[in-house]
């Protein structure tokens, strides 16, 4: 109990750093860190603002009910912290996405569970957003928001997976022995993966291939309620091939684990109503798939980062190509509309001066 009480504060195992604080100047510019982190955090949060704010219009559950609150509040607290901040650096409000992105009021298009789910799918994007920021951020008051901001997405995703477990609505990640001593690897063999005497795959294998099949499989079952009521024909092209590259994804994930009889995430297409009312509109749509699809290129580097054999590297290689055509396909329609806002970026010292 006493080691419990203890663990709760790092403070108590590690040693201050006795250096005069710096004054806070809030009137110093922005750095190039603060601008780019803290945009990008306000455009997802505004973006999936509006998506969690029709769920909630069309949820029965109460615990999930209550996640989706969760989420709103979460978002729409980060947005206020971070316009704040814009306001004293005089830095413009992102125009972002507004209630005419979606209709309330239009019929259900998909079903409770899959909100679960969808909460999971983004609140990982955000953390990956916000974890990155922390070591990069040097003024206090903004790298202690995005260490909030973390703390605030932890939290939900420990309620999200408490009820996709309580709920029995997810498969539980795959069991492996445990080693019985220390391994070291004394083959070139151990990087096969085609030819020769290929190696059952590592647990950080396993755990990447397991996450980027939850993660598609959300995708998926999102991107066909948006394939069903998008109104642009261009657009609804390029969710066509969305859909078919990421059912191709978890179809090739799925395969290296069940080769080696390891359970996988399940399809939930199931979760998506036949409805063809659009509650969304093609501008957030298309938008939301760039950026998660971008997001999604980052997933798949890290998991080609930590992974030790050929045909994988080689698996995540062209995901990795496909998944950065469709992100440029979709800029370069979200920029023929005048939809696609840009990020704060260097000084063009190309232009001439008047």
């Amino acid at each position: 109990m006493e080691f419990a009480e203890k663990e709760k504060n790092p403070m108590n195992i590690m040693k201050p750093i006795n250096l005069s604080p710096q004054k806070l100047d809030e009137s110093q510019p922005l750095t190039v860190v603060e601008m780019g982190k803290l945009w990008t955090t306000y455009m997802g949060n505004s973006m999936s603002s509006k998506l969690l704010a029709y769920f909630l219009q069309h949820c029965e559950d109460e615990h999930i009910k209550t996640l989706l609150e969760n989420g709103i509040a979460i978002s729409m607290d980060f947005m206020q912290r971070i316009e704040e901040f814009f306001k004293s650096g005089n830095f413009p409000i992102p125009a972002g996405f507004t209630q005419e992105d979606v209709n309330l009021d239009a019929p259900r298009l998909y079903e409770d569970e899959f909100y679960v789910h969808y909460l999971k799918y983004t609140a990982k994007a955000g953390m990956s957003i916000y974890a990155v920021a922390i070591p990069l951020v040097m003024r206090e008051d903004i790298r202690e928001f995005f260490a909030y901001a973390n703390q605030c997405t932890n939290i939900l995703l420990g309620q999200v997976n408490d009820v996709l477990i309580g709920k029995n609505l997810i498969a539980m990640p795959p069991m492996i022995p445990t080693p019985e001593k220390n391994d070291f690897i004394s083959n070139q063999s151990y990087l096969n993966g085609w030819l020769g005497d290929v190696r059952p795959l590592h647990a950080m294998e396993i755990i990447h291939l397991y996450d980027n099949i939850e993660s598609n499989a959300t995708s998926k079952a999102l991107l066909l309620g948006f394939y069903q009521t998008v109104k642009d024909e261009k657009i609804k092209n390029l969710f066509k091939r969305g859909l078919e590259m990421t059912d191709k994804a978890v179809k090739q994930f799925t395969e290296k684990l069940h080769n080696e009889n390891l359970q996988t995430p399940s399809y939930i297409d199931h979760l998506v109503t036949t409805s063809t009312y659009a509650p969304f509109s093609d501008k957030i749509m298309l938008f939301h798939k760039f950026d998660m699809f971008s997001i999604k290129i980052r997933a798949l580097g890290n998991s080609v980062a930590v992974n030790g054999r050929r045909d994988i590297s080689a698996l995540y290689g062209r995901n990795l190509i496909n998944n950065g055509l469709f992100v440029d396909d979709a800029a370069n329609i979200l920029i023929d509309k005048g939809w696609l806002e840009s990020p704060p970026k260097a000084f063009d010292r190309s232009s001439k001066s008047s």
